[in-house]
């Protein structure tokens, strides 16, 4: 999730020069076009894929969890509806949903922050929504609530990574490590007791 590069257009986001994460976040911004989202739903895992996974886990405070490999929407529809969510996962991940903001706050004007992650819901939105009902008409898929849960979930991730960037925080972070896995078109659920699913 590197997005450091130089960027032409910075009158396209607020004081780029005043706030330099941001130059990351524009970048980032600008690459969400090139993600194939939910492209390999089902497919074996690759080996980096495998890796951010555990990486993600392990940096969140799972080192137990393993991950579940998703094969088709019925299972991913039980995964994602499942009434046992880790709930300390959850936590995990508002904990450092909070501390990012906390500290891209200290590096930036809450408006120009909040400016910048709304551009990236209005880039992601359009693109995610259209692959998943993409998807989810060439397979048959009528399940209204999974279908807004799929786009949910990537549209959160986006949410995440650009806090990363914001907060000037490295590839490791687990953020970082789970937009990775959208990345490779899968659709990372979410972690149910020991488990990591991920479709």
């Amino acid at each position: 999730m590197d997005y450091d590069d130089d960027y032409d257009d910075e009158d396209e986001m607020p004081d780029i020069e005043a706030y330099p994460t941001l130059i990351s976040v524009v970048r980032f911004n600008k690459f969400l076009t090139n993600v194939p989202w939910f492209n390999d739903l089902g497919e074996p895992l690759e080996a980096e894929a495998l890796g951010a996974a555990r990486d993600y886990m392990d940096a969140l405070g799972f080192p137990d969890a393993f991950v579940a490999e998703i094969e088709n929407w019925d299972d991913a529809g039980h995964a994602a509806g499942n009434p046992d969510w880790n709930s300390d996962w959850w936590e995990a991940e508002e904990q450092l949903r909070m501390g990012l903001t906390t500290k891209a706050l200290e590096l930036m004007e809450e408006e120009d922050l909040n400016l910048a992650l709304t551009q990236i819901s209005a880039t992601a939105s359009p693109l995610i929504t259209a692959a998943v009902e993409a998807v989810t008409d060439e397979q048959d898929i009528e399940d209204q609530e999974l279908i807004r849960a799929a786009i949910g979930s990537a549209l959160q991730c986006c949410h995440q990574a650009a806090l990363v960037l914001a907060a000037g925080e490295e590839d490791s972070h687990p953020f970082a490590l789970k937009y990775k896995l959208f990345e490779q078109g899968h659709w990372p659920i979410g972690i149910t007791g020991r488990s990591f699913n991920i479709f």
